[in-house]
């Protein structure tokens, strides 16, 4: 038995009008002699009457109002009620299909209420129903504790349950259908002549992912290249082939012909933060106090560049008086700055190529960017510029590499 998964989001299962595409979709599986798992997220987006952020405004107060075992309760209704339409819809046109919630699926997870990880997955209710011809519905973004309590994966959760279904399933693909036709080289809003990429490696995508590009999950695709399950970005209103997500057989990067940056990515929102201290910081402590006192705040950094004489780094915007507090409390100068994006270029042709850094500074000088801080990894260069320069970076870099 071939199975393959197919995930379908919000904007795709939103509208009846909508809904038969993806039917569609699933019945040309069938056709094609697969057996089917779909995994379905709640409907529509913030105000339409099913979707998540429209349940959880139901019960949102000021005072925090509800527990987050509660709100996972209530959340996981959204991609209940997508299944069982869904597989209703299925029905009417003569294709025998179940709906599962993800603890009938058998999604396992620590208690970690609102950002669940899924700890196993016991296919045997999914596989029984696939034996006797089924297609089966499964409800994304959710998933049950060893006691039974219902939890939520996280925003994006429903890419993660797809693609671990895909490995305990040992399926032969992941389709993961959204309204664009794949992964492309930048975000199309910015750079009108942004492609779309016929295939991309496991690290590319789940390095754009974490860099701003919003196409599949990071946590999916990790998921996903662990036991090597290909995963394939499609649009549910076209029939454009999309972009392939995989690596070469041998299990290393495969790179296809000249190809050094696979695509430019971008994150808003971003404030540079400066900390001096009277002390060294490698004396003292000095350095260790200013990263503990933030992580016990759960204050995410990132662009981390530590001296003797001072410590820079980046962080949300939305945090920012909350660090500076912090810091100030503990006797740190701070000097501080919203109004920052964050601009990098990946591809996993960069590594030992010389050169790349100096024409993504060149493309950047050209365009009259200012730089303000860099990082940058195996596959990924990172600069911080301008908020109001930030479209400007994006196009240019683009122009330099794609």
């Amino acid at each position: 038995m071939k199975i393959i998964v197919q995930k379908f989001g919000g904007s795709s299962v939103a509208t009846p009008q909508q809904r038969e595409k993806v039917v569609g979709h699933v019945i040309g599986a069938v056709k094609e002699g697969l057996a089917v798992v779909v995994v379905v997220s709640a409907m529509g987006r913030a105000g339409d009457p099913y979707a998540t952020d429209t349940l959880i405004n139901l019960v949102r107060r000021p005072d925090g109002g509800v527990s987050q075992r509660d709100l996972d309760l209530l959340m996981s209704c959204g991609e209940v009620i997508s299944t069982v339409i869904l597989a209703q819809t299925l029905q009417n046109l003569g294709y025998p299909a179940v709906a599962l919630t993800g603890a009938q699926a058998g999604i396992i997870t620590d208690d970690h209420f609102g950002d669940a990880r899924i700890k196993e997955i016991k296919p045997d209710n999914i596989l029984a129903n696939l034996e006797s011809g089924r297609i089966v519905i499964v409800a994304g973004f959710q998933g049950v504790t060893p006691e039974g309590e219902v939890t939520t994966l996280g925003r994006g959760g429903s890419d993660t349950t797809a693609a671990a279904l895909g490995v305990a399933l040992h399926a032969e693909v992941v389709e993961v259908y959204t309204d664009v036709e794949g992964v492309m080289t930048a975000d199309p809003r910015i750079v009108s002549e942004a492609r779309t990429l016929t295939q991309v490696t496991y690290r590319e995508v789940s390095e754009m992912a974490l860099l701003g590009a919003k196409v599949i999950h990071p946590r999916a695709v990790e998921i996903a290249m662990e036991d090597r399950v290909p995963l394939k970005v499609k649009c549910t209103f076209s029939d454009a082939p999309g972009t392939l997500i995989w690596d070469s057989p041998s299990g290393g990067i495969e790179i296809r012909g000249d190809r050094t940056i696979t695509g430019i990515a971008h994150i808003a929102g971003v404030a540079q933060v400066k900390v001096r201290s009277e002390e060294n910081f490698n004396t003292g402590g000095q350095s260790l106090k200013v990263f503990r006192s933030l992580a016990e705040a759960a204050i995410s950094l990132d662009l981390i560049e530590v001296t003797p004489e001072l410590i820079t780094f980046t962080m949300p915007e939305e945090r920012l008086e909350q660090a500076v507090k912090i810091l100030t409390g503990l006797g740190f100068k701070v000097e501080s700055a919203p109004g920052f994006a964050k601009v990098s270029a990946v591809g996993a042709g960069m590594h030992g190529v010389p050169g790349v850094m100096a024409r993504i500074v060149e493309a950047l000088v050209r365009a009259e960017v200012p730089i303000f801080q860099t990082t940058d990894s195996h596959t990924t260069i990172s600069c911080l510029v301008r908020r109001q320069d930030m479209e400007r970076a994006v196009q240019a870099l683009h122009r330099q590499f794609t």
